[in-house]
């Protein structure tokens, strides 16, 4: 009998490591431009290559090129760069309020605002987002969203829309096609799955859009999401945020080192699309591309968005334990203001000045909601919704033993 060496258990290595700049080399950077664009009724093993590039439009010089390029719409782009830096001055002054103990914890978008907002204006009305964490920019890319309630949600006060009953950042609202997030990892996959099958079931025209991180994807709950979206054809888009980093480890450890997450979609017979997330433009073009074919009954579609953690995981991480401060310039990508305000200068429909002007606007906007959402309460003045609202919203009639407990309350 041959003799073999013993079976070891591969565990992946992290190329992101104290001290050691992230090696980056595992991401093809395909030219902008170069990534053809398949035609909305192809079918899934037709867009199988698409997992294993990248989609780019704009190039170094700013410049929308090839085939992915969208139709150029001066008024959108301006709308979508403005929208991109509200959602960055909205993080900005929720971190230092979270600092300042004013709410428990904050997770902001830094480096990776071009793919809710750019998304957002790709949707429709009646389109139900199943977001996670890292996607404010689909209710702040929205003029008619409150940024007071918001804050108050964050703050937790007597003016929370949520009545105190959601951690902060994890918003909800109906009305806007923003499906309450839940901390539970993958949920949303199942829940946007389930939501679509409802839509067609109905014969409505109307999309769902999942999120989740690239670590997520290791979830049982995204497995079995792909599965019934494909044996279901679902008008369904499964958005796959690859940004680098989980809390602490690199995105080799979620299986990113071996393949693309986008290929995940490919195994299951999914229309699948590998997306450059710090491209406004990319990121819209190919949102409207699987817009489209959802409401096309021609099923599904995986997009995984890379882009890149500029920040920490939350305020209650340290990123400098386990990812070198030189990370952030040495990702090959860039920043999506900046390569959208590029794109709009080379048109001739943006300025420095214009641009300088439009940061002090929104800083202004978000300042001003941030003090009125303050007068309310914040968690370090103990302006909180009153204890007789946990009694409320769960029974029609309230039973007898929760009405003694309220009574014992005095509320």
């Amino acid at each position: 009998m041959p003799q073999h060496e013993p079976l070891r258990l591969h565990v992946p290595e992290p190329t992101g490591r104290p001290g050691h700049d992230t090696d980056f080399s595992y991401l093809p950077i395909s030219p902008a431009g170069a990534v053809h664009r398949p035609p909305v009724d192809a079918t899934p093993a037709q867009t199988s290559d698409l997992a294993f590039t990248l989609i780019r439009v704009l190039d170094d010089d700013g410049q929308a090129v090839g085939p992915w390029a969208p139709a150029t719409n001066v008024d959108l782009w301006r709308r979508g760069l403005r929208a991109m830096m509200k959602t960055r001055a909205f993080d900005t002054r929720m971190v230092l309020s979270q600092r300042q103990k004013k709410m428990s914890f904050y997770m902001q978008c830094l480096g990776e605002e071009a793919i809710a907002t750019a998304h957002a204006f790709a949707l429709s009305a009646g389109d139900m987002c199943f977001p996670t964490y890292r996607q404010q920019g689909l209710l702040l890319a929205r003029e008619d969203v409150s940024m007071v309630g918001m804050i108050c949600q964050l703050f937790s006060n007597e003016h929370d829309p949520l009545k105190g009953r959601q951690l902060p950042v994890m918003y909800s609202s109906k009305k806007h096609g923003f499906f309450s997030i839940s901390g539970n990892l993958a949920t949303q996959v199942i829940q946007a799955v389930g939501w679509a099958m409802a839509s067609a079931i109905k014969g409505d025209t109307k999309v769902a859009s999942s999120w989740i991180g690239d670590g997520a994807t290791a979830e049982a709950d995204f497995h079995t999401g792909l599965t019934f979206a494909h044996v279901y054809r679902a008008p369904v888009i499964l958005n796959v945020v690859n940004n680098q980093w989980a809390i602490s480890t690199f995105q080799a450890i979620a299986g990113g080192e071996g393949t693309t997450f986008a290929a995940r979609g490919v195994g299951n017979g999914i229309a699948s699309l590998r997306v450059d997330g710090n491209d406004f433009l990319a990121v819209y073009a190919a949102s409207q591309w699987a817009l489209e074919r959802a409401r096309s009954n021609l099923g599904p579609t995986l997009i995984e968005w890379v882009t890149y953690r500029a920040g920490p995981h939350s305020t209650s991480d340290d990123p400098t334990k386990y990812r070198p401060v030189s990370d952030v310039a040495r990702f090959p990508l860039g920043d999506p203001i900046a390569r959208l305000k590029q794109h709009l200068i080379q048109l001739g429909a943006w300025s420095d000045a214009e641009h300088e002007a439009t940061q002090k606007e929104v800083e202004a906007l978000v300042l001003a909601a941030h003090k009125e959402a303050e007068s309310y309460g914040t968690l370090a003045d103990g302006h909180m919704q009153s204890p007789a609202e946990m009694f409320e919203d769960v029974y029609k009639e309230l039973p007898e033993h929760l009405r003694r407990q309220r009574q014992e309350l005095g509320v």
